[in-house]
């Protein structure tokens, strides 16, 4: 149930990647929200170019969907400079890393995505390169395995993780600039959605594209992701312009409520309330009551629901609060359905 959902903040693949390449921003000013982070960056890469050096290895952190890889290729784009991708899992082996650092040129950018992926051989044979910009580089093996000292340029690197926790006490500190994304505002995703109507030549009505903001989860990859949906939707059942009637028509066939919870968030808080009388419930449990990963609950389901307020963590267990009941209308520990619907029943008109 999880791998296709439109709610996921993950990317779904190279196809999703390239709808939003060229709705991605190119310059600071052109980013929408995370204020304090861009005034922060922009007196950064001032300075930096101002004295002709590269700018400080940075550190973004925070949920999956928030710009994270975005914010890299503006900092690239200020600069003047390449930037080369990579990713965590990619970088298995030091050779792997040798070959991309040989040939960065000063003032580059390396970013590395899920850095807290490294294998703790990579991430050791990299401190050398963040710090010196050197690296010590065995080549042959054995009786005939010998170190070489290899000097490289003085480059940027840009890590991206949603683990920051994960990362090594070591490879954090060596980072000169360390960045929390946060969840985005509704007036912030609405903006976001704007642009990215006009760049689709997209036609709206007054708060249509909003309707979509608030359902996006605080998210702007979600917010994309809807935006493509409902335009489809608007092309086949409508004239092409997005109306607040067929946004609500093409999200209510995706399931997705006016609070953005999908079939999953729901299924998720309803055997909270019917099979464990609205908890403390181990996520175990609930993993084996809805036939899903532990991982699934905890990474794509749990965060934005902790965020609204409709599930509580406790010692004992995962609780529901009355808020969620309300929402599904449900009577609160008795397991009996109020006699308003269930929102989303089959059996709803």
């Amino acid at each position: 149930m999880a791998i296709d959902r439109v709610l996921s903040a993950d990317s779904t693949g190279r196809q999703e990647e390239s709808f939003n390449l060229a709705l991605r921003p190119r310059t600071l000013g052109e980013c929408i929200g995370q204020s304090n982070i861009k005034e922060k960056l922009s007196i950064a890469i001032t300075a930096a170019c101002r004295r002709a050096e590269p700018l400080d290895h940075i550190l973004f952190y925070g949920p999956p969907g928030l710009g994270k890889t975005t914010l890299a290729h503006v900092i690239a784009n200020e600069m003047g400079t390449t930037i080369r991708v990579s990713s965590g899992p990619a970088l298995a082996k030091q050779g792997d890393v040798m070959g991309m650092l040989s040939n960065v040129n000063t003032g580059d950018i390396l970013f590395i995505d899920e850095i807290h992926r490294l294998s703790a051989p990579v991430e050791e044979f990299i401190y050398p390169a963040m710090e010196d910009f050197k690296v010590d580089f065995t080549v042959d093996s054995g009786l005939h395995a010998k170190t070489i000292n290899f000097p490289l340029k003085r480059f940027t690197l840009i890590g991206a993780t949603t683990r920051a926790g994960l990362l090594s006490a070591p490879l954090r500190g060596r980072f000169g600039m360390i960045h929390h994304l946060e969840f985005y505002q509704i007036d912030e995703l609405t903006e976001i959605l704007i642009r990215s109507a006009r760049l689709l030549e997209l036609q709206s009505v007054d708060h249509a594209l909003e309707m979509i903001a608030s359902r996006s989860r605080g998210t702007p990859r979600i917010a994309n992701r809807l935006l493509k949906r409902v335009r489809d939707y608007a092309q086949v059942k409508g004239t092409g312009k997005l109306t607040t009637q067929i946004v609500e028509q093409a999200l209510r066939m995706e399931r997705i409520d006016s609070l953005g919870l999908d079939d999953l968030d729901r299924a998720f808080l309803k055997a909270l309330i019917k099979v464990y009388d609205g908890g403390p419930a181990g996520i175990e449990a609930l993993a084996a009551t809805l036939g899903e990963e532990r991982d699934t609950l905890e990474d794509v389901v749990e965060p934005y629901l902790l965020q609204i307020g409709f599930v509580r963590r406790t010692k004992r267990g995962r609780e529901v609060t009355p808020a969620a009941m309300e929402h599904l209308g449900l009577l609160p520990r008795t397991g009996k359905k109020s006699q308003q619907e269930t929102l989303f029943d089959e059996s709803s008109p």
